[in-house]
């Protein structure tokens, strides 16, 4: 679901897509200059042999080796692409491991740019690496495919070879469960995981979906979007911190698939591990940097708000949902019938469990109402006769609605700014763009427009919408 909060803590976890110039002190590091930091730290995965956890016994196994660790990467996977109501298909969860140094392997290319006659051990750290699957029709045990390979290998093999060696579900025990709900109690591993930090990238639609799916509430969490923009970082997608800091570019071939599918395809277990499989490693590159600038408390300030602004619920108004985009165009009968196809459109998609684009997208929604409010009679192919006679009948009843019953344009009018309101804003929007030159952050990472305006209007509101830091930056 998009994040529509404008709010400064919500834009922490957002990930613009247009490039922007890296921070000086990016510009600096060793990641900015082309190379792989660190070098010789080479992650991989543990065995995924008994790893995929589908059922009570294994999640018994998995507890303890969560209540050993002090911090731990966690990554959801949801349906939203494919059902009605949004459900949690997969927790990943990685868990710190033991460093071993591994002797290079000949015919190692970091071998081969330090010279045949230099010959250095290297760091690797085995991590472990988990997936409990509350949907499992099967208990699924992910095992290397003959001739199989470790998951970081096969990403650096792809250039190389057009072949991949993935992963072979085998499916050892079926469960009575109906199709969709949770088969094993996973109560045991929220109270485990509340006891930890929780590292996570983009930490609010994982919180809202833990909440909702668990009811889970995380105490501490490290959020290494967040983390990046602290250090002024401004390209801070998973696959472009993961490429920075340690040489892997990350597949994203599975980022719409349906997640309830099972068993799960070997690309989509990859996919998924991979999420939370760097992000220890990386929190710990960050948190290092971080406390370099002596930046880990804003750090901390900013996760402790993330963590209070996804325990709010969203809740929209129920006469307003059907006002698309492009609705605001409609007056009178077509804004009557739009009304009346929408909610045609969500009651079909409810009793089919499929999104609501999956009946009838939103501008051919708004094009089937202007066609029968002109006497027109659409039609799509892919309506059963029941679902076209339901389209029908909604439309109708609408078009015979009297003009007290069509809906009402909302216009939304604001109190105007006085003049000391617009110089106080701009004041504070003075101060905010110096100091995020001076810090060499993005100016609405500080405060964005929306809390600048609010605390011009109302200076107490300073507390609500910003953190003690973004206050500091500000001089309030």
């Amino acid at each position: 679901m998009t994040n529509d909060e404008r709010s400064t803590n919500a834009q922490m976890t957002q990930h613009p897509e247009r490039a922007r110039r890296h921070s000086d002190f990016a510009s600096h590091s060793v990641a900015a200059r082309g190379q792989v930091i660190p070098s010789t730290l080479d992650i991989r995965h543990s065995s995924l042999a008994r790893r995929l956890i589908a059922t009570a016994a294994q999640l018994a196994d998995l507890l303890p080796q969560i209540e050993s660790a002090d911090r731990v990467a966690v990554d959801t996977e949801a349906d939203s692409l494919h059902c009605y109501r949004e459900k949690l298909c997969l927790i990943q969860i990685s868990l710190p491991g033991r460093d071993v140094v591994v002797p290079p392997l000949w015919g190692d290319a970091s071998q081969e740019r330090r010279g045949p006659n230099t010959r250095r051990d290297r760091r690797s750290r085995l991590q472990r690496d988990y997936i409990v699957d509350p949907l499992a029709e099967v208990a699924d045990v992910a095992e290397p495919a003959s001739g199989g390979q470790a998951l970081q290998s096969q990403q650096r093999d792809r250039s190389r070879d057009g072949s991949r060696k993935g992963w072979a579900i085998q499916p050892v025990q079926r469960t009575s469960c109906p199709p969709g709900a949770q088969r094993i109690d996973l109560v045991p591993l929220c109270a485990e995981l509340e006891r930890k930090e929780i590292v996570l990238h983009g930490a609010d639609f994982d919180l809202r979906l833990l909440r909702r799916g668990l009811n889970f509430s995380a105490r501490r969490i490290f959020d290494t979007v967040i983390a990046a923009r602290v250090l002024g970082i401004r390209e801070f997608s998973l696959a472009t911190l993961v490429k920075q800091h340690f040489g892997v570019e990350l597949g994203k071939g599975s980022q719409k698939a349906n997640w309830a599918r099972r068993p799960l395809p070997a690309r989509m277990i990859e996919y998924a591990m991979n999420d939370t499989h760097y992000l220890l490693p990386l929190a710990d590159c960050l948190e290092s940097q971080l406390r370099e600038r002596d930046r880990l408390d804003w750090l901390r300030q900013s996760c402790q708000r993330a963590i209070e602004q996804a325990a709010i619920e969203r809740v929209r108004d129920e006469d307003e949902l059907w006002r698309i985009r492009g609705s605001a165009s409609l007056r009178g009968r077509e804004a009557a019938v739009l009304r009346a196809l929408w909610q045609w459109r969500d009651n079909e998609a409810e009793a089919a469990d499929r999104p609501p684009f999956h009946i009838l997208q939103n501008h051919q929604l708004l094009n089937a109402a202007t066609s029968f409010a002109s006497g027109s009679m659409p039609d799509y192919k892919h309506f059963s006769s029941r679902r076209r006679q339901a389209f029908r009948q909604a439309a109708q009843a609408a078009m015979q609605l009297p003009e007290s019953e069509w809906p009402v344009l909302c216009r939304r009018f604001g109190t105007r700014p006085g003049r000391e309101t617009v110089r106080r804003a701009e004041e504070l929007r003075s101060r905010r763009d110096r100091a995020a030159e001076e810090l060499d952050l993005e100016p609405s990472f500080i405060a964005p427009r929306s809390a600048i305006e609010a605390i011009a209007a109302d200076e107490t509101c300073a507390t609500t919408l910003l953190v003690p830091w973004q206050r500091a930056a500000l001089g309030l």
